[in-house]
């Protein structure tokens, strides 16, 4: 097979979140667990950073690897959805997974796998997993695809776990509180193993509390810290959720210098093919203001409240809930002010949108759009609920179109918003690229 007929196989014969929702879930690590066993547990040949959370996931593990690439060391890393290509899932060094890697790794494992009948996530984290033993990294950042307790990411044993934050994000499979999500999210923790919880409230800090003292885990607050550990650290990324992200991730790092989970004589059977203890990760604060300085153009990382263009100035991003829209709003309203805002909009059916269209700004020019994923909502369902909230603004059927028609009424001075979902994001880049 080619790669895209490689791909189109793992997006159809897999179940995928991705396009799907609920139908690509599957709970329980038992076929997790069957692959890894197959592959030699390839996951303890290198060190791990696990990083959970609702939103800023994303954001915080690219940054974290960047400044250990900038340290020198040769950095896996593991994050989803993609925006554009499949491979964007799976990187070392910023540099996707080879084409053929992944073509070989279907055609010469399906008689294994298919039996199983794994989900997409789960053989996208078999691949990654073998994909970074096969060429020895140093240290893999681990990105949690859903929730935290059952995700199939959860077979590692990491030097640091970070949960970002917790808001209300896949309910059906999580819960409907916000006890119950951070439940699902704090099952990354494990014994000896620090835990940085990025920000938490009176109703999450208790279930973060009470499960790291039953693990024995040591749990660090990042809100907490009095001082900034490497001083004030300037990051790329623009976005005003990037203020908490970065405490987040200093914090992070700082445990890492402080207390790696180094490996004594007695762990040295769980690690194949390793003949003597990994080495500690160190870096200094030229690394960190590296990474953060230079986040994309180290990871890849796009969607991020990402300038597309100056005039009119355009801007896309990937927030798609509650919790990231309470940042992408006033962040909009003061970039915006004595402009005209245009707004290309869509959302998917498992969100809570109707919480997400009263939070939008009154006085924007509204384009909304449904991204080519099964979960999307109709551009048109969209433009009638909010309606109902006094948004202003007309149904444009595809991203593309959607776009072009907020760019053709433009002027110079106005200020154009792609997002909603991080598949309107992903339909944009395809179209522009």
């Amino acid at each position: 097979m080619t790669y895209k007929e490689t791909t189109e196989y793992l997006f159809t014969s897999a179940p995928l979140f991705q396009q799907q929702g609920a139908g690509a879930y599957k709970e329980g690590l038992q076929t997790t667990l069957a692959l890894d066993e197959h592959f030699g547990h390839p996951h303890r040949r290198f060190r791990t950073i696990h990083v959970a959370g609702t939103n800023g996931k994303g954001s915080c593990s690219h940054t974290i690897a960047a400044v250990l690439q900038a340290a020198g060391y040769r950095v896996g890393l593991y994050t989803s959805p993609h925006l554009v290509d499949f491979r964007e899932r799976i990187r070392i060094n910023g540099e996707m997974i080879p084409e053929q890697y992944v073509v070989d790794f279907v055609a010469n494992e399906r008689s294994f796998f298919e039996p199983l009948h794994p989900s997409f996530f789960e053989l996208a984290t078999a691949m990654a997993f073998k994909y970074f033993a096969d060429e020895n990294v140093d240290v893999a950042v681990v990105e949690v695809g859903l929730g935290g307790r059952l995700d199939c990411t959860n077979i590692i044993h990491p030097e640091v776990s970070v949960i970002t934050n917790i808001s209300f994000d896949h309910v059906g499979f999580l819960g409907d509180t916000l006890a119950k999500i951070a439940a699902e999210k704090a099952g990354i923790m494990k014994a000896g193993v620090p835990v940085i919880i990025g920000e938490a409230n009176a109703e999450t800090r208790p279930v973060f509390e009470s499960t790291a003292a039953a693990v024995g885990a040591p749990i660090i607050f990042a809100e907490e810290m009095d001082d900034e550990p490497f001083g004030h650290v300037e990051s790329s990324l623009k976005g005003f959720c990037q203020e908490k992200n970065t405490r987040t991730i200093t914090t992070a790092l700082a445990r890492l210098l402080l207390d790696q989970n180094l490996k004594t004589d007695d762990d040295d059977a769980l690690y194949l093919e390793q003949d003597c203890k990994m080495p500690r990760l160190l870096f200094t604060l030229d690394d960190v203001c590296r990474g953060f300085a230079e986040v994309c153009q180290l990871t890849g990382l796009r969607g991020r409240w990402e300038i597309l263009s100056e005039s009119p100035l355009t801007i896309c991003d990937t927030g798609h809930n509650v919790g990231g829209w309470q940042y992408i709003v006033p962040q909009l309203t003061k970039l915006s002010e004595g402009k005209t805002l245009r707004m290309v909009f869509g959302m998917v059916n498992d969100k809570d949108i109707t919480t997400v269209l009263k939070m939008l700004p009154k006085d924007a020019v509204y384009y909304f759009c449904n991204a080519s994923v099964k979960r999307a909502l109709a551009a048109d369902a969209i433009a009638s609920q909010a309606a109902g909230f006094g948004l202003v603004g007309r149904s444009r059927g595809s991203v593309s179109e959607a776009y072009e028609a907020a760019k053709s009424e433009a002027t110079s001075d106005d200020v154009i918003f792609i997002g909603g979902s991080s598949f309107v994001v992903a339909d944009l880049l395809t179209y522009l690229q």
